[in-house]
């Protein structure tokens, strides 16, 4: 288990963060600039915290109440840099046996050549950085931090350096050998929520400096905490609420002139209301259930096609609303010339404070 609550107040910003995580893959979405890479470093020993605590495992990292502030190297943590940070002057084998100085030759040796054949580099033992893909030197950056077999396990935006067309690939490769060869906790920082979607199990939303979020990525998908969550994990339809009420087994609520159903929340104070664009369904006029909650006509506004779905502007009444609608160009040929509807799903509408 992982323990972070610390403070540090730089010139122009205050890192203050507190949370707590477990084994699995956990990650950290933000806005550039938020602190994301600052509270790695702080967890590593490559910053010192002004004021907190970090502990792992039960073991004390940095404590400014009982003056405890680990060496780095002493901290059993790993960490994967945005670039690789790989020893150009040193080949494959070496830069992956560099952090096991001190043990027997006959053991490194060992444990190198398990390592390169876990991340699938044996033919490349002796080349250097220069002589290797992208992704092949993140495999290597990797393999030299898995080597030490260290508790806790940071990346740092490990694919951003990464062309589009091999980040799949490598996502998958990564998330294989963790799987494989890793079972302490993973903090991985991104500014991509998909990418975050696809890889972690748990997610945190930080803002300033602070924790605003923390949870499973279903419930951070589905539930946002605040506004400002919702907006970080990409939601487009955010709306001030001018009533909200309670009806039997729904709540009702009103957005200008539209009145919307949503399943019974805790949230009865609530002050917005939002629906991500992906959510939003198109319904065929003439064929969908009458008994179906929160279905428009709508007015088209904007549309803009992307490779395999379309991005819409649409008003319903006096509302602006983005949808997102995964089609391909003939389907909404054919679906062009049918009077339809838009669905916002009640099981979809959040209700946010």
């Amino acid at each position: 288990m992982l323990n972070v609550s610390i403070h540090k107040k730089l010139d122009h910003f205050i890192l203050d963060t507190h949370f707590e995580i477990k084994q699995g893959i956990t990650g950290i979405i933000g806005p550039s600039g938020c602190g994301k890479s600052l509270t790695l470093q702080s967890i590593a020993g490559l910053q010192k915290p002004s004021s907190g605590k970090v502990v792992l495992n039960n073991h004390s990292l940095f404590d400014s109440g009982n003056s405890i502030n680990i060496k780095t190297r002493h901290r059993r943590i790993g960490y994967v840099f945005q670039n690789y940070a790989l020893f150009p002057h040193l080949t494959v084998k070496q830069n992956i046996a560099y952090g096991l100085k001190g043990m027997k030759k006959e053991v490194i040796e060992q444990k190198v050549a398990e390592m390169i054949e876990t991340v699938r580099l044996a033919g490349y033992e002796h080349h250097f950085p220069s002589q290797l893909s992208g992704g092949q030197q993140q495999r290597v950056a990797l393999a030299r931090t898995l080597v030490t077999e260290p508790e806790l396990l940071l990346l740092d935006e490990p694919f951003s350096a990464l062309d589009y067309h091999v980040k799949d690939i490598l996502e998958q490769e990564l998330l294989a050998i963790i799987r494989k060869s890793y079972s302490g906790i993973v903090l991985l920082v991104t500014h991509n929520l998909e990418e975050a979607y696809r890889l972690c199990d748990h997610i945190i939303l930080m803002d300033k400096g602070k924790v605003i979020q923390y949870g499973s990525k279903n419930e951070i998908l589905c539930k946002p905490a605040n506004v400002r969550a919702a907006q970080i994990i990409g939601c487009k339809n955010i709306f001030p609420i001018d009533g909200l009420y309670q009806e039997e087994h729904l709540i009702s609520v009103q957005i200008g002139k539209i009145r919307l159903y949503t399943h019974p929340s805790e949230r009865l104070d609530a002050q917005f209301m939002g629906i991500h664009a992906e959510r939003i369904r198109l319904l065929e006029a003439e064929h969908f259930d009458t008994h179906l909650l929160n279905v428009f006509d709508f007015t088209i506004l904007e549309m803009l096609d992307g490779i395999n779905h379309l991005n819409m502007k649409v008003q319903i009444a006096n509302s602006d609303i983005v949808i997102n609608v995964h089609v391909m160009k003939e389907t909404w040929r054919i679906l062009s010339h049918k009077k339809l509807k838009i669905q916002l799903p009640a099981g979809h509408i959040c209700l946010l404070m």
